[in-house]
């Protein structure tokens, strides 16, 4: 009868070479290493769906830091404190006195002006969305002419220039409307926001797009499979997932929003940039106004976009969608 006897280490030389081979793999782990000469595949790491350019204004702004506001500031203030051209030697008008007249002036530039460019860029997003999101909605249209429509629209408004789109809009709308014996005035900040809504609508029907063509191809088969029309597919099923990869770019377009705000001072609102240049004029257009006025305008417009970038980022993080 023969006596089967499990496979195993027979001498002590195995025993003693499988202990030193246990311990080469040991230190090589120790030390980053996989222990063998063979070809090792790393595992893959998978990058975020909507990780795109889209978002590249607020990585800018955001990894910047803080370190940028406080260098803009030492650099916009301090600096012309001790440096005085020589053109500007023999003028009596000091830096500290233009910093001065910058504290003069600051509330109206603050209240009056820099308010003025939030309140446009809150009421453009705000009518930019809502056309953004039937255009962008028209776009994956069963119906081929409407889907053609919403394509030639978005294309021609998202590749316009903003400055071009708004002279257009300011020369095309009336400055008032009469209705009967009733006039009613246009002003010009309402049609700056109506000018600045078309490419924000645009490039917002683009996010919604993409957002619903990037939902998986299952969810539309399991709604069609429980009876589901195509609205009750949009509005309860696919466009509730679209909202978390459509808000990081939609705040990212906000951000490059409030920025671009400062075109309409070309067109005589009366924001920011526009009431800074008054300002310098009242105080008889020292060359020493410039750096403090403007710099105070880039600072007080970076210290509002960087939270913005900030927070678009950790949503970016948060709604990420990994493959």
């Amino acid at each position: 009868m023969v006596n089967l006897k499990p496979m195993g280490l027979n001498s002590t030389n195995d025993k003693v070479l499988l202990r030193q081979n246990r311990q080469i793999a040991r230190s090589g782990q120790l030390q980053g290493k996989t222990g063998t000469d063979l070809p090792v595949l790393k595992p893959y790491v998978s990058p975020l769906h909507h990780s795109s350019s889209n978002l590249r204004f607020s990585h800018w702004l955001a990894n910047n830091g803080p370190m940028l506001l406080f260098m803009s500031l030492l650099f916009f203030i301090v600096v012309p404190i001790f440096y005085t051209p020589a053109a500007q030697a023999s003028s009596n008008f000091s830096n500290v006195d233009a910093l001065q007249a910058l504290l003069r002036w600051m509330p109206l530039l603050v209240t009056e002006g820099f308010l003025l460019n939030v309140l446009i860029s809150f009421l453009t997003m705000l009518f930019g969305t809502v056309m953004g999101v039937l255009l962008g909605l028209g776009q994956v249209s069963l119906l081929k002419p409407l889907r053609a429509v919403s394509w030639f629209f978005t294309q021609l408004f998202r590749n316009s220039p903003w400055l071009v789109l708004l002279f257009i809009v300011m020369l095309a709308l009336p400055f008032e409307i009469s209705i009967g014996s009733t006039t009613v005035s246009i002003p010009d900040w309402i049609k700056a926001v109506f000018g600045l809504s078309l490419p924000i609508m645009a490039n917002i029907s683009e996010i919604v797009r993409g957002a619903v063509t990037s939902v998986p191809s299952g969810q539309w088969e399991a709604s069609e499979s429980l009876a589901f029309t195509r609205r009750q597919t949009l509005w309860q099923i696919i466009l509730p997932q679209c909202f978390k990869r459509m808000l990081p770019p939609w705040m990212n377009w906000y951000a490059i929003l409030t920025m671009a705000t400062p075109l309409v001072s070309l067109l005589g609102v009366e924001e920011i940039i526009t009431l800074s240049r008054q300002a310098m004029e009242s105080e008889d257009n020292h060359p020493e106004l410039l750096m403090p006025f403007f710099g105070f305008a880039l600072l007080i417009f970076f210290a509002y976009c960087y939270p913005i970038a900030r927070w678009t980022m950790a949503l970016e993080k948060r709604f990420a969608v990994k493959l």
